[in-house]
């Protein structure tokens, strides 16, 4: 089930952005074949499979692409799929034997998605980076954090996961409905550097309209404004505060037992550090708990901030099951929803190479080659 069931999608296997991607296009019902390497050397990382929540819903197969037999075997895999997606530096993939050309000429349907920080072209392509340093160069990195405090990484969801999966996969599903049209096939480019530039595009307007500063955390999104930031309570736990409009702002305010005639008005920047005492400290009066039940049911733009070992129990969490039960493990729900092709729920993540031999067979994968393929392995898997 799922708007992609009858999908298929060839991943090579990478680390970070490219099996979020590939989740979240398995999540929506495409049968996502995953090729690990028959040596993870730095890919592998030390953690058991089922807590490897992004490799969620599809099996996997580990090849040597060094090894002609196994490069023959994926690209027979690549003549049978919708889509391919890999992650490698600009130039391994071409390299190895299976990049877009070869790919292609074998298969001038498929829709080639490829993953990298900087893109395939320009004086950084070549060179490593990471979330970090992707997002650095985009503009994001300096306007996120408090003033007077050096930039704060963003865990890396707004470079890998927002810049980079999400702008790869609604890549690949654009090219696979024109392929549809068309019946060719083509390459989609997805540079996470691009990627968030792209997400940094109202930000863009916005200073070009002259109306946030340059300096971090003084601008109203980036905790300079006392009506959207995060406030301690009594209890050492947090609460959000994002009433920007004023009929939101004075409810909250209400609620906080202040006068918003006694305070500078909301949006005189001078006033500010007025507010922010006066919000601060009316806040640190009472527990989180507290001043969430005295907002709960209006409108104040008001909520905790939660741990992630607290996420589960939210009511409205519970409420929308966004979080489930896969293998054994709570973990997020697939998104977004979708009212008549509802996909399954995933399959918990396998162990590399548990169901090899089945994923070859439903993939029509001749018995003989498979037989061939175990025997190099050194028997089934």
């Amino acid at each position: 089930m799922g708007p992609l069931q009858g999908i298929k999608v060839v991943e090579f296997c990478g680390i970070g952005p490219g099996p979020m991607c590939a989740m979240l296009l398995a999540d929506m019902g495409a049968t996502v074949l995953r090729i690990d390497r028959a040596d993870p050397g730095d890919f592998g990382i030390k953690r058991p499979a089922r807590f490897k929540f992004t490799n969620r819903g599809r099996k996997s197969i580990a090849l040597d692409l060094k090894a002609p037999e196994d490069l023959a075997l994926a690209l027979d895999l690549v003549e049978r799929a919708d889509a391919v997606m890999e992650g490698f530096r600009p130039g391994v993939a071409e390299r190895l034997g299976f990049g877009p050309e070869e790919c292609l000429k074998r298969n001038p349907r498929v829709v080639y998605g490829r993953m990298t920080g900087w893109g395939q072209t320009g004086p950084l392509a070549r060179i490593a980076g990471h979330d970090l340093n992707y997002i650095a160069i985009t503009g994001a990195a300096d306007a996120i954090g408090r003033n007077g405090q050096p930039p704060t990484p963003p865990l890396n969801l707004v470079g890998d996961f927002g810049g980079g999966s999400l702008y790869l996969a609604m890549g690949m599903l654009a090219a696979l409905l024109e392929q549809q049209r068309s019946g060719k096939g083509q390459v989609v480019d997805a540079a996470i550097t691009e990627g968030t530039l792209s997400l940094m595009t109202a930000h863009f307007g916005q200073h070009a309209a002259g109306e946030v500063n340059i300096e971090r955390g003084t601008n109203m999104l980036d905790s300079g404004s006392p009506f959207y930031d995060a406030y301690e309570c009594a209890d050492g736990r947090y609460v959000s505060v994002a009433a920007i409009e004023n009929k939101f702002y004075r409810t909250m305010l209400g609620v906080l037992g202040l006068n918003p005639d006694d305070l500078p008005p909301q949006m005189d920047r001078k006033g500010w550090p007025i507010l922010r005492k006066a919000i601060g400290e009316r806040i640190r009066t009472r527990t989180r708990d507290e001043w969430c039940a005295a907002m709960d049911g209006l409108d104040a733009c008001f909520a905790p901030i939660l741990t992630i070992e607290e996420v589960e129990g939210h009511p409205h969490i519970k409420a929308r099951e966004a979080m489930v039960n896969i293998g054994g493990v709570m973990q997020p729900a697939p998104a977004p929803r979708f009212s008549r092709t509802v996909p399954d729920m995933p399959t918990p993540p396998e162990e590399v190479g548990v169901s090899a031999r089945e994923a070859l067979a439903e993939w029509g994968i001749p018995a003989d080659a498979i037989a061939a393929w175990e025997k190099r392995q050194g028997g089934a898997r």
